[in-house]
């Protein structure tokens, strides 16, 4: 079987930053567990973030917000194999985001072009699978497990210790025979973080740039842009998200994790655009 996604042709290239489009199927995800349980509105809800302008789908069967469980791999793979076969099959690149190393060679099986490992790929057969499958493999830094990290995390300076953490994956990765250009770094926003921690780290971006990868950060709807915006509940939090999006890109990310794709893409191009020295020579 064979599909027209790969990760080569998704990654990011140049200063446009790729917009990957959240897809929960799950029925406890902070923002909007349970909408898209059932095959059909799942598929459609990744076609329309497709259509609006992401450059690829991050289809999750487990919830990973604080205080979450985990979930049987059985469930896991019924929510999500069948809503990557699909939209792989009408040519959407498509990422897994799991811990799980059965599903993720399953879901490339099924034409996922990208894993989405919040554990950061600490077994060594995640780093084989992404080497013997040319996938794209993003790592990110989570301190604890979702269900304790935000009980009281400290650090004695988050950006070096997350910059550490980070270096030492794509070192892992790499001893494996992982390329850079298939690396995806994550400083992991919220996964036992205090608003302290995430400001901090949104404020140094730039240093993981450093690391040679591509940086992706995920803001959108998190409960630090309803602590400083006032706004309990997580729909409520597009504005902040937007603005979130776009100081990220501003700070050295090439990709941005969102729920609203089509308001995300408008306010990169506006601000790219404003950025440009070529409209102000068009205004003058």
């Amino acid at each position: 079987m064979s599909f027209n996604t790969s990760w080569d042709n998704v990654r990011p290239r140049s200063s446009k930053p790729v917009i990957m489009g959240v897809l929960n199927v799950t029925s406890d995800s902070f923002s909007d567990g349970g909408h898209y349980l059932d095959l059909g509105s799942a598929v459609g809800r990744g076609e329309m973030l497709f259509e609006a302008g992401a450059d690829i789908i991050d289809v999750g069967g487990e919830s990973t917000r604080p205080g979450a469980k985990p979930v049987d791999i059985d469930i896991e793979r019924s929510r999500v194999l069948p809503v990557i076969k699909q939209l792989a099959r009408l040519g959407i690149p498509v990422s897994i985001d799991t811990q799980k190393l059965t599903l993720m060679e399953e879901a490339i099986g099924f034409g996922a072009c990208l894993i989405n490992d919040i554990s950061g790929a600490q077994d060594p057969a995640v780093a084989r699978l992404v080497e013997r499958t040319n996938v794209g493999i993003c790592v990110m830094h989570m301190k604890g497990l979702p269900r304790t990290m935000q009980t009281n995390p400290s650090y004695h300076n988050v950006v070096q210790e997350v910059f550490d953490f980070l270096e030492q994956r794509v070192t892992f990765l790499g001893k494996f025979g992982v390329c850079a250009s298939q690396i995806i770094v994550d400083p992991g926003f919220g996964f036992g973080k205090t608003l302290e921690h995430n400001l901090l780290l949104l404020r140094n971006l730039a240093k993981f740039g450093d690391l040679g990868c591509s940086l992706l950060v995920g803001l959108s709807r998190k409960s630090m842009l309803g602590t400083i915006t006032g706004k309990k509940n997580a729909a409520d939090r597009l504005g902040s998200s937007i603005a979130a999006s776009v100081f990220a890109v501003s700070r050295g990310a090439d990709i941005v994790r969102v729920h609203d794709v089509n308001e995300t893409r408008d306010a990169l191009l506006a601000w790219q655009f404003f950025s440009e020295e070529k409209l102000l020579e068009q205004i003058q």
